[in-house]
């Protein structure tokens, strides 16, 4: 190891947990030891702690104990002519230096409330966002599960011109990865240089400004800490296998642009800790071996133009990338960018103007067809003018000798996020309820309404070449021709809805299992059935059975359920075959239709979670949306880290929202006619398919009327007595305990 290297880190710990301890004093003597402290809305508390050493911090004088640590962790400074085996003791002081700045960013939160914005965006007056909740590390690790983000890079400073923080930036979000920025150089910060070149940053572009000093990048080991334990099912203190797991499943990598402060150093090494290597833009001493991580640990003085593509390399990250030509950067990273006010050329549907939006894939004949033919019926973006609104219809017909009616929702279902990944284009919803906006710059560069053409027929291809031949787009911007597409698609959607609407798990002798998201869950696996959709909420039973077809060694394989060994329950011979081989002996088996009796795993990756409330004799359903108190005691955060990661769970269980209103909904422990709480936006979004099932069991017709929601309390007891007093039928049913 560089006695350079270890040195200026060894300095930079002391410095991080001197300046930390100092403030830790401070608010000790201000506010005293029972404040309550820790990042907001999180069930993780302070992460890196909770998950390397297993200590929850709660109060101020929580952190006394993990200062004493820090002192111990940290070694003594290098002497100038005596050689020591710099390694261990450096990486003991990353640690330590990790640590305190923690707790340092914690004290942030309590001294200055207001310090870092709320959510996923930043503020018109505050670009710096902060810990990210656990709302935002679900939603987004959902994409390192899928592949749709392969890595993060962590940026300390800045770089030499905004320019050139523009295009590292972008060549970063090109290749689909996160970006977490904090930290300057010469007082310039990387996250404000590209937002003065007129780059939109936030969680939604990937681009995340944690925070102006070093200290922020706490932030980014922070979420790959809580990665480990919420996906991973890891558990606190266990701290070899979080590290382990972080170099082989977490593609991470520093990128530090300027000088490398003691500070910095120290962070770097708390890097290496993780398998997380370091690659600058100055030429500091390198650690070209491998060992803590996958291939070297320290690549120096890589020019500006060369360093994502050197990152990339040195973490070993395979970034698979499909060429679309389109005169406008391509990538998943750009989903989440906001096209906005003054910024929109285009817009169309949803609502703008009395516009629509629709978009239909639909098969046909191969001789009917010819392959790329883009047409556009309507005038061009040209044409139509700058700030301009009309309607719009998208048709996409796809033929192939292998191609089937029943993969037609699945190919038009990606048109949403191939068009979002064109950066200048914004594309919300599907079906006939799209809103499309296109950005002036994006005009500017030659981005024309035959590109939304382009895209899908590539990536149709580059995805789906196993299942079709042909793919044709044709386009209308007339509102006359939009609205005969509109009436046509709106007859394919309600023949598909009735198929899938019509189909009951009895009549099905096979379902589909759905190991996406066992990467980050080993001991997880996902069973859909025609009447339970998957925990995501994004895979129905037809979906996956057009999944296997398309790519049958891909994660929707057939189970043949087999046996029947308990109806009420769902519980199959076949399916607990399946599910022991597939979780590696993990899970024995489980229920599919029950929350008591060996309830089904849940990954992470819900849409819901239900949660028995023993009082009400009833059960709870919270969705990832809502970031209220719930009256199990627990919001959804704290409920996702209890539930998650593969474990079978009594009690609880994770689905998908849709799936509150299936006719298997906790069958075994008498169905919906349980449901006593649920938020009141989610209430309202399932309400008419609520109605119908309670209809369909018998239960009144006004009986979402009688399921409690925030509005009337969180309490339990309060509850009980609301739900007494409305006559809820879960107040007369069998004890559920």
């Amino acid at each position: 190891m560089s006695k350079i290297i270890a040195s200026a880190g060894i300095r930079g710990a002391h410095k991080i947990v001197d300046r930390a301890l100092k403030k830790y004093t401070e608010m000790m003597d201000t506010h005293g030891g029972n404040t309550e402290v820790g990042f907001p809305n999180t069930g993780y508390y302070l992460p890196c702690i909770y998950g390397i050493l297993g200590h929850k911090i709660e109060k101020l004088e929580d952190m006394k104990p993990v200062f004493d640590r820090c002192r111990t962790l940290l070694p003594p400074m290098v002497k100038e002519r005596i050689h020591l085996p710099y390694l261990g003791p450096a990486l003991d002081a990353g640690m330590a230096a990790l640590f305190a700045q923690e707790m340092e960013e914690c004290i942030r939160y309590l001294e200055h409330p207001e310090f870092y914005t709320r959510g996923e965006d930043i503020a018109d007056d505050n670009i710096w966002l902060g810990a990210a909740d656990d709302v935002i590390l679900r939603k987004r690790g959902v994409e390192f599960v899928d592949g749709t983000a392969p890595g993060f890079a962590a940026i300390l400073g800045a770089a030499p011109t905004k320019e050139i923080a523009a295009q590292i930036a972008l060549e970063l979000q090109q290749k689909n990865l996160y970006v977490f920025m904090a930290g300057e150089h010469k007082g310039v910060r990387f996250s404000e240089q590209l937002v003065e070149a007129g780059t939109e940053i936030g969680w939604g572009t990937r681009l995340v400004s944690f925070g102006p000093d070093v200290s922020a990048a706490v932030f980014a080991l922070g979420f790959a800490t809580r990665a480990a334990m919420s996906f991973g099912g890891l558990e606190p203190g266990d701290y070899r296998k979080i590290l382990v797991y972080n170099k082989d499943r977490v593609f991470a990598f520093a990128m530090t642009l300027g000088h490398v402060t003691d500070e910095w150093y120290a962070n770097g090494l708390a890097c290496v800790n993780y398998g997380f290597p370091i690659i600058a833009d100055t030429p500091i001493p390198e650690i070209l071996p491998t060992g803590v991580c996958t291939y070297e640990h320290v690549v120096s003085d890589v020019p500006h133009d060369e360093i994502v593509q050197r990152s990339v390399e040195v973490r070993g990250l395979k970034v698979s990338v499909s060429k679309v030509e389109v005169p406008v950067a391509y990538g998943a990273a750009f989903e989440g960018e906001r096209v906005r006010g003054p910024d929109i050329y285009f817009e169309g549907g949803g609502g703008r103007g009395g516009t629509f939006a629709v978009e239909w894939a639909t098969s046909a004949d191969m001789d009917a067809i010819e392959d790329r033919d883009i047409k556009l019926i309507g005038p061009d973006l040209d044409e139509l003018g700058e700030s301009s609104k009309c309607s719009l219809a998208i048709k996409v017909e796809v033929a192939g000798r292998e191609f089937q009616e029943d993969f037609e929702p699945i190919l038009e279902r990606q048109i949403h996020h191939l068009i979002n990944f064109a950066q200048g284009c914004m594309h919300i919803g599907q079906r006939d309820i799209a809103w499309l906006r296109i950005s002036r710059a994006a005009f500017d560069k030659g981005f024309r309404f035959k590109h939304l053409g382009e895209i899908i027929w590539a990536k149709y291809h580059g995805e789906f070449g196993a299942i079709l031949d042909k793919v044709a787009v044709t386009i209308y911007t007339k509102e006359e021709d939009a609205k005969k597409i509109l009436e046509q698609a709106r007859a394919a959607y309600a023949k598909r809805d009735a198929r899938v609407e019509g189909m009951t798990d009895e009549d099905e002798s096979v379902y589909y299992s759905c190991t996406l998201c066992q990467s980050f869950a080993p001991s997880h696996v996902c069973v859909v059935t025609p009447e339970r959709t998957g925990l995501c909420g994004a895979y129905s039973w037809l979906d996956c059975k057009a999944s296997y077809e398309i790519n049958p060694t891909g994660p929707n394989q057939p189970i043949d359920k087999g046996r029947v060994l308990d109806e009420k329950k769902g519980q199959w011979e076949g399916v607990n075959e399946f599910v022991r081989q597939a979780s590696r002996g993990t899970v024995e088996r489980y229920n599919a239709y029950s929350i008591m009796e060996e309830p089904m795993t849940s990954c992470g990756c819900f849409e819901a979670i239900s949660a028995i409330l023993p009082m009400c004799n009833g059960v709870m359903t919270v969705d990832r949306d809502y970031s209220g108190m719930t009256p199990s005691g627990m919001k959804f955060t704290t409920l996702a880290g209890s539930v998650g990661g593969g474990a079978v769970t009594p009690g609880f269980v994770g689905h998908s929202k849709l799936y509150v209103a299936s006719a298997k909904f906790i069958r075994a422990e008498g169905g919906i006619a349980r449901l006593c709480w649920i938020p009141r936006a989610l209430k309202e979004e399932l309400k008419d398919r609520i109605t119908a099932q309670a209809v369909r069991q018998g239960l009144p017709e006004n009986f979402v009327e009688l399921i409690a929601d925030e509005t009337v309390s969180c309490d339990e007891m309060e509850i009980y007595e609301w739900l007494t007093e409305k006559g809820h039928p879960a107040m007369t049913m069998d004890p559920m305990m």
